[in-house]
């Protein structure tokens, strides 16, 4: 009676080596040209984001009014032109000149900074520490990996709204072109899951936008309360910095607060204070209601991402990486919270 053998394929230690070798090249192969291509898909998912808006408010005249899609979507891009076009023309030369202003009030802003601080002695150690920081070369080189950009800042956004465009108009088109590299028997999942990321991204585009209008109103109230100079500016810049989480805000309130020095410092350390409570109440009642029935992200995972992202994109990373991190916890629970729990309730 022949004796049973076994079908596994035995492999010799020098074949294993080769095949450890060949796996570990292939994964740094993988991560190399992610690392190199990470930056393009950086691009194209801003892209989605506008044709995200842009069906987004198309989608909602529509359910308002009952009209042509086409007719919505014509009204969403164009309205969307004309009120910046609007903005720009109405209030663009009072920003321009109250930015200029800013820009040549900062340095000297800095030196009395500098000067307060030197009258203490941990202000004295912070000074050091910042300059020898500075004096060492690391603070360029992650200044220009920060603000560096593929094409160029122009040649970014140039990219972003042309295939934004393209997105726009036809999204169905990149949508089953995507579901058709599912196996068949997982499409309908796919169709699924890419429903609900859009939803999921329209509705905290929609979030965002009213969080940075709640900011821009609260702000530009009270910082023209305590008569800070070129508060319209200010305010503006505290809007539309809120899309960024975290660092947005940060870096909103340091021109408002060193303008605010020049006053007194008491009426630096109230705005110091209007920002603070600004962004608790966008942070804690605002935001809340306007990302109503959206995906709970929470605060650290939103500051890991900015910091990982960022580190690899730049400034592109940070400014997206919120959406990056609600993209992976939609696809996360679909595929495999969801199907796991089904499967724990059926067993």
């Amino acid at each position: 009676m022949p004796e049973p053998h076994d079908n596994e394929k035995q492999y010799t230690f020098a074949q294993k080596v080769w095949i450890v070798c060949g796996i570990f090249a292939f994964v740094v192969i993988f991560l190399l040209l992610f690392e190199a291509t990470f930056n393009v898909i950086i691009l194209i998912f801003a892209s989605v984001l506008i044709a995200c808006y842009f069906r987004g408010i198309s989608s909602f005249i529509e359910n308002k009014t009952g009209w042509n899609p086409a007719v919505t979507l014509t009204i969403s891009i164009g309205g969307t032109v004309l009120i910046f076009a609007g903005i720009f023309w109405l209030a663009g030369a009072t920003i321009s000149n109250e930015a200029e202003r800013i820009g040549d009030a900062l340095p000297a802003m800095v030196e009395e900074v500098k000067g307060l601080l030197d009258d203490s002695d941990l202000g004295q150690e912070g000074i050091e520490k910042v300059e020898e920081w500075r004096d060492s070369g690391k603070f360029g080189s992650y200044l220009s990996r920060l603000f560096s950009s593929t094409f160029g800042y122009l040649g970014d956004f140039i990219i972003i709204i042309v295939i934004g465009i393209f997105f726009t108009a036809s999204p169905n088109l990149y949508l089953n072109g995507i579901v058709q590299l599912v196996p068949p028997r997982n499409r309908d999942t796919a169709e699924d899951v890419l429903e609900k990321l859009a939803t999921g991204l329209k509705k905290w585009l929609a979030g965002r936008f009213l969080a940075m209008l709640a900011v821009f109103i609260l702000t530009s109230i009270g910082l023209s309360i305590l008569g800070v100079p070129m508060w319209f500016t200010l305010a503006l810049i505290a809007g539309l910095l809120n899309f960024i989480p975290n660092f947005g805000p940060i870096l909103a309130s340091i021109p408002a607060i060193l303008i605010a020095l020049s006053i007194s410092p008491t009426t630096a350390a109230i705005v110091a204070g209007l920002y603070l409570v600004v962004q608790l109440l966008e942070s804690g009642i605002i935001n809340p209601l306007a990302q109503n029935k959206l995906v709970k992200i929470p605060p650290a995972l939103i500051i890991i991402s900015q910091l990982f992202v960022g580190a690899i994109t730049g400034i592109w990373g940070i400014i997206l990486a919120t959406p990056i991190v609600l993209i992976i916890i939609i696809i996360v629970r679909e595929l495999y919270v969801k199907p796991m729990n089904e499967r724990g309730k059926t067993a």
